[in-house]
């Protein structure tokens, strides 16, 4: 046992109640700059996680994994060389799934303030539909993009963007049909055929 005296007035520093076989603890309070940091760090995760989880498209965990995913298929297909922006070229590519995945993040990147982060329509057209308002078959949808359409409402990418990244976003807008999501209808729109499907693919080591 400490020879120190059991007295609390003896200390400086006044104790606490407890006592644990015989000893007994300093009521010290936590120093104040542990208090600030533990105060700034709770202030800290409110804003880290509205701008990392519920943040605008293209701030989250989730899309910044799906931009990275999209620069590793993006240096893929660059050993495809270009391809040319037709109706040929999307209907074969439709089940490519590295030019969905380019697609997909060249689409979160440069539409989604048209057309929605579903791409359920907002200024833009409901791209989840059967409805379409400048596109009557599958490669019409390569086509706008290059050119764009309603007066420049629709920006035109052909002179911002490779053939082939343009083959991927066509791809990808083309399989997002039949989801049918909740969102605008504009004037104008008509209901069209289904797209083509693609080409069988064909079977290896046939015998």
């Amino acid at each position: 046992m400490s020879d120190a005296p059991t007295n609390p007035e003896v200390y400086e520093d006044p104790l606490t109640d407890h006592e644990y076989d015989g000893i007994r603890e300093f009521d010290n309070p936590t120093p104040g700059w542990w208090n600030w940091l533990f105060i700034g760090s709770i202030i800290f995760s409110i804003f880290y996680f509205v701008a990392y989880q519920v943040g605008t498209a293209g701030t989250s965990v989730e899309q910044a994994y799906e931009n990275q995913k999209s620069e590793v298929s993006k240096r893929m297909l660059a050993l495809l060389g270009d391809l040319p922006v037709n109706e040929e070229t999307i209907i074969a590519n439709q089940k490519n799934q590295d030019l969905l995945a380019v697609g997909a993040g060249i689409f979160q990147t440069n539409c989604v303030s048209c057309h929605g982060k579903e791409a359920q329509g907002l200024v833009g057209p409901n791209l989840t539909d059967d409805k379409y308002k400048n596109v009557k078959t599958i490669g019409d949808i390569g086509e706008v993009l290059v050119n764009g359409a309603n007066n420049g409402a629709m920006p035109a990418w052909g002179n911002r963007l490779p053939s082939t990244e343009i083959v991927a976003v066509s791809v990808y807008v083309a399989s997002l049909r039949g989801q049918n999501l909740t969102g605008v209808t504009l004037d104008g729109e008509v209901q069209i055929a289904p797209w083509p499907a693609p080409p069988a693919q064909p079977v290896e080591n046939a015998e």
